[in-house]
């Protein structure tokens, strides 16, 4: 994890690498391909196969192959680019190969880099690298997880050196934020909860790293513990990871622990649909947990405590310009009715209901104004394989169209979403590619 240094002499350069480091813990999820090979059909079931297939589960339930592979390149070989303001960070190469893989590697340096963030050389981890989440899983199931990457193909290819300017490529400077916000330690069960509950907190705190993206990163680029799972900002990538302790974001206490199941496998569900970085996560990750693992993770996550149990009305939608109220129905009723409705209800789970969404009417408005600009695509799973998708308007809509929409579907049926403005998405419009 990351950095504070004490000596005086680097203080002024401790505040901003904490920043950087903290970026680099979220910028974990993006674009990337790829699911790992499937198993051979009839393959031998011994120890050392039923140990290969638990550690491919593993591989797949910590979305290991977001990183550590490139866009059409080779599975686990590396090279990932994870760009941040101060230059940028590549993934290694965690194929078997000796010279420039983890080939020479044994169980106990695996566990050691998982549990304690040190690599083998003895060179401390950038928190890109969910270490102080990994480090809650058991030795055994890091050993199944190493024992399936020491299975797969070695490549042959060299690790690309960080990119980071002076001083946040001091690996020296980490101590500090280690000393802050890393805590070593194996997952220890509740004796007060479940076993399901267990097996869920499990998954979610260690393996699924979850809160790394759902907890909001603070001015030294760590995340308070007492404030985990109540959402933040993306960086870099300009999401927002909703809050899982709020009913007024993305808080499960009214929903069914099967629905949240079906979200998590399928990123579909009459309740709502994954987009954006979490879409990704459901088509390299979550699909291939377990029916149990699933209902399991949803329990823990719908028992997470709930710090603002419904949505206030909202005095500011009585503020919103009728000019542009007028315009947000009008597009609306133009481009978006046929799908979502007059009533905002939807068809779920194929076109989501906007009347009472929670996702629309968060206190950021990122993520609808990145679905209208972008469009809203659904992963495609093995329990949804042909999803329905949201094309993008942004070569349609305007940025006033834009954001009188998006305040129309804020504020409209009961909503209770504050008013957006043409800056704002603006600013996200000029995020898109050219």
């Amino acid at each position: 994890m990351s950095l504070v240094r004490r000596h005086p002499v680097l203080a002024s350069f401790a505040l901003s690498l904490l920043v950087l480091i903290g970026i680099g813990a979220a910028v974990l999820h993006f674009e990337h391909p790829g699911r790992l090979p499937a198993r051979p059909p009839g393959a031998e079931v011994n120890a050392t196969t039923q140990t290969i297939t638990r550690g491919e589960y593993l591989a797949r339930a910590g979305d290991c192959v977001a990183c550590h592979s490139v866009p059409n390149g080779r599975e686990f070989a590396g090279g990932r680019e994870m760009p941040t303001p101060f230059g940028s960070l590549f993934a290694p190469n965690i194929t078997p190969d000796d010279d420039t893989g983890i080939g020479r590697w044994n169980a106990d340096d695996f566990y050691r880099m998982m549990h304690t963030g040190v690599s083998r050389d003895g060179s401390l981890l950038y928190p890109a690298m969910p270490f102080a989440s990994y480090t809650r899983i058991t030795r055994a199931d890091s050993d199944a997880l190493f024992g399936y990457l020491q299975s797969v193909t070695p490549v042959s290819q060299q690790n690309r050196p960080h990119e980071l300017k002076f001083p946040f490529n001091d690996r020296d400077l980490l101590i500090g934020w280690r000393t802050l916000y890393f805590r070593e330690g194996t997952y220890q069960p509740d004796p007060h909860e479940s076993a399901q509950w267990n097996r869920g907190a499990y998954l979610v705190q260690g393996l699924g790293h979850c809160a790394m993206c759902h907890s909001a990163i603070n001015a030294l680029g760590g995340s308070s513990e007492s404030a985990q799972f109540e959402g933040g900002m993306i960086p870099n990538q300009n999401w927002y990871a909703p809050s899982l302790t709020s009913n007024r974001e993305a808080g499960l206490g009214d929903w069914p622990v099967q629905e949240i199941a079906d979200l998590l496998q399928t990123g579909a569900s009459h309740r709502a649909t994954t987009y954006g970085p979490m879409a990704e996560v459901v088509y390299d990750s979550l699909q291939y947990v377990t029916d149990e693992d699933a209902l399991a993770m949803a329990v823990y996550l719908k028992a997470l405590p709930q710090h603002e149990p419904s949505a206030p009305p909202n005095p500011q939608a009585r503020l919103v310009e009728p000019s542009a109220l007028a315009l947000g129905r009008t597009t609306y009723v133009a481009q978006c009715a046929m799908c979502h409705g007059d009533d905002g209800k939807g068809q779920a789970p194929a076109y989501p209901p906007l009347a009472g969404n929670r996702s629309i009417t968060m206190r950021t408005p990122v993520n609808p104004i990145r679905v209208v600009l972008n469009g809203g695509y659904a992963p495609g799973t093995y329990k949804n394989p042909r999803p329905y998708g949201m094309p993008p308007f942004s070569h349609i809509l305007s940025d006033d169209e834009v954001a009188a929409v998006v305040t129309y579907v804020r504020t409209a049926w009961g909503n209770a979403g504050t008013p957006v403005t043409a800056a704002e998405a603006n600013d996200l419009r000029k995020l898109l590619p050219e």
